[in-house]
């Protein structure tokens, strides 16, 4: 089953289901790299915008809070033991506060929405996270942009970069994970990421 458009809908979370249940991805762990990279940016306490079903909360050990509008991966995210809320649910709770966030994470986000829209959704949620706190953005390459039909905008280094200047954020560097840049071409799970901090 592929993805229909859109994904806040169940159709969506299915699909994410299917792709990370693959026998092959399970026995050979293919989200340690990633889980450990994550790690090592030494982020905090994390709030997973756009956090589907909760692969980077589980890769941050639990140390954050997911919001997704989709509500059948939010109920999915919960399920694996994990805090996610749905948009309004999220600034009911009490983790909606101001400053409450040591950094804002987006990985697979940006690429489903038009320009202005992603910077809209962060400059949204930015007050949540404190002064000098840091903002990922993380976004797939050629190959994993074209294997999703919900992605809407492709968002390189440039692209990336624009965006956080847009934000009034300050860039602090990004790189190729987990392989060089021209592997994107070819490799469906290499990504884009920047990493930036929010101002005083």
């Amino acid at each position: 089953m592929k993805p229909q458009p859109g994904t806040s809908k169940a159709e969506y979370t299915e699909w994410l289901r299917r792709q990370e249940s693959i026998w092959w991805k399970r026995l050979l762990d293919v989200q340690r790299p990633y889980r450990k990279h994550l790690r090592s940016l030494d982020l905090g306490f994390v709030l997973d915008l756009g956090c589907g079903l909760g692969r980077n909360l589980h890769n941050l050990a639990g140390k954050g809070v997911g919001v997704d509008h989709n509500p059948e991966s939010v109920t999915s995210v919960r399920a694996r033991g994990y805090t996610a809320f749905l948009p309004d649910e999220f600034r009911a709770s009490e983790f909606g506060q101001p400053g409450r966030f040591d950094a804002l994470l987006l990985s697979h986000v940006v690429e489903h929405m038009r320009f202005d829209e992603a910077r809209a959704l962060i400059a949204e949620y930015l007050p949540f996270v404190r002064a000098e706190a840091r903002v990922v953005l993380i976004a797939p390459q050629e190959m994993g942009f074209r294997s999703d039909p919900t992605h809407v905008e492709f968002f390189d280094f440039a692209a990336l970069e624009r965006l956080a200047k847009d934000l009034g954020l300050g860039v602090e560097k990004h790189y190729s994970f987990p392989f060089p840049r021209f592997v994107g071409r070819l490799f469906r799970h290499n990504e884009f990421v920047l990493l930036a901090r929010k101002p005083k």
